[in-house]
Order: structure tokens, then C-alpha cells, then sequence
């Protein structure tokens, strides 16, 4: 059993065949799947897909290309919106200085105010860093001094030394179809050093297809891939990487319920 931990099934690219994408990650021993929201207009859609299906759940929160956009959110917005019972994440949120969509002030504050509502619920925060370590790690540290709250670096793709000072901190690291590309030998040398604890999985669905699947369409399905690809950089047996991982995920993200499996 395997769960994809961050997947966009509201995008182009999955949600025009979101039946069949289901059909063929459940086939492929894909029990459980976080639907990942990364603006406000998109939280609706999100929270009804995961209300439909008993083996989605959902995240609510504002990915940092669009920060801008949502300068005046407002906390309590954010709040509420996690009260939803099938809401179980908070993000994606953080910092990305590569492409600089937003402003990076703004993508600060809107970072604090979804760790402030983590703090507040008990939910993890849900990172995107790209380009951005030095900032995300003081922003992590200054925050957790102000109080503890459960956090994910998703699509981990820094450096080791990121790598091992957010371990340092509690966080989890997930892994996406990168980690199976050519030129990710730094991510692949690392990826062996995550204790079995921290350790997730993840598609990134519609994005980062992995090797073989490389040039066409993430789907969750190949969580599969990128498992079996991780189980034998760190020498385990598939069976038991999705056993870890699969615990990680509920242990993470506590409000989620295990299910029984839904079948295509």
C-alpha cells in the first residue's frame, strides 16, 4: 500500500480523466491520495473531490506564485476553512525566489500566517521552497521558537545540508518522480541518510512524471515508480517502503483516517 502524499487532481492533465487516473493509481496499489490546493478559488473544488471519494483527503492554502494575489486572505479565512473534516493539510505554502511570481515580502508573511494556523490546529504545513533555503530555514526556525507545529518539505529537492537542518528541526521530507531523473545524483545520495520516520512519497501530479514516464502527465499511479525507485536507493523492499511511508503519512497527517481499499 502506497499514499500520494501531494497530487493536484483539479489540473490539466488529470482532471479531464480523473476517473480513469483514480482507477489506475488504485490499481496500482495507490490506497490513499492528498489533494493539494494552491489558491483560494481553488479550495471548493479540492474539498468536493475528497468529499466524493473516501481515499482523498485534502489541503487548503496558497502556493507562493501566488501570493500576491492573496496579500488580504486574512488568518481567519485560512481557519476556517480547515475546519472541514476531509481538510487535513494546510498549503502548499512557502517561498520560491526562482521564479519570483509574487513579491517576496508578501510570500513571508503569507508563509507565518499558514504556520500560525498550523500552530492554531494541530495541521501540517505543507512547504514549496525553491531557491530559498537560507530564508525557509529562518523563517522555520524563528517560528518553531515561537511554538511547535507539524511541517513537510514537499518535492524535496535543496541541498543535504537543507536536507539534514530541517531533520534537525522535526520536519518530514517527501519525494517526487525527481529523484528518478539523471542529473538528481545529490538528491539520490541523500535520499538514503532521511530516517525511516520522515520519510514520505509523492507524485506532484500533473508535474514531474519519472522516469520512464518522463515527457507525459504525472498521475498518481506512478507513486508506485518513484517508491520502487526509492526502495532501492535505501535497500529495502518496496512492501516495507510503503509500509514506513504509509504510516509517516498518517502519523503526519493525523486527521486522516485510514480507509479501506477503494477498488477501480
Amino acid at each position: 500500500m502506497l499514499i500520494d502524499s501531494h497530487c493536484h487532481l483539479e489540473y490539466e492533465g488529470v482532471a479531464e480523466d480523473r476517473e480513469g487516473v483514480l482507477a489506475r493509481a488504485r490499481a496500482a496499489g495507490i490506497a490513499g491520495f492528498l489533494n493539494i490546493s494552491t489558491r483560494q478559488s481553488e479550495w471548493e473544488r479540492v474539498v468536493g473531490t475528497a468529499e466524493r471519494e473516501p481515499d482523498i483527503w485534502a489541503s487548503v492554502g496558497i502556493h507562493p506564485h501566488e501570493a500576491d494575489s492573496h496579500a488580504d486572505l486574512g488568518e481567519a479565512v485560512l481557519l476556517a476553512a480547515t475546519a472541514h473534516p476531509k481538510v487535513i493539510g494546510i498549503g502548499e505554502t512557502g517561498l520560491d525566489f526562482y521564479y519570483d511570481k509574487s513579491d517576496r515580502q508578501v510570500q513571508e508573511e503569507l508563509f507565518r500566517m499558514h504556520i500560525r494556523v498550523a500552530r492554531e490546529t494541530g495541521l501540517p504545513v505543507i512547504i514549496h521552497t525553491r531557491e530559498a533555503e537560507a530564508d525557509t530555514l529562518r523563517i522555520l526556525e524563528d517560528e518553531l521558537g515561537k511554538g511547535a507545529f507539524p511541517a513537510l518539505i514537499h518535492c524535496f529537492t535543496a541541498s543535504p545540508e537543507f536536507g539534514r537542518a530541517v531533520l534537525d528541526l522535526g520536519l518530514r521530507i517527501s519525494i517526487s518522480g525527481i529523484v528518478t531523473f539523471k542529473n538528481a545524483k545529490d538528491l539520490q545520495a541523500f535520499v538514503p541518510t532521511i530516517p525511516e520516520d520522515r520519510l514520505l512519497v509523492e507524485t506532484d501530479s500533473p508535474f514531474l512524471a519519472p522516469v520512464p514516464h518522463r515527457g507525459r502527465p504525472c498521475e498518481p499511479a506512478f507513486t508506485a515508480v518513484t517508491a520502487q525507485f526509492v526502495a532501492d536507493l535505501r535497500d529495502v523492499s518496496l512492501a516495507d517502503l510503503g509500509a514506513s511511508t504509509t504510516r509517516n503519512f498518517f502519523t503526519l497527517f493525523s486527521k486522516a483516517q485510514p480507509v479501506q481499499a477503494v477498488t477501480a
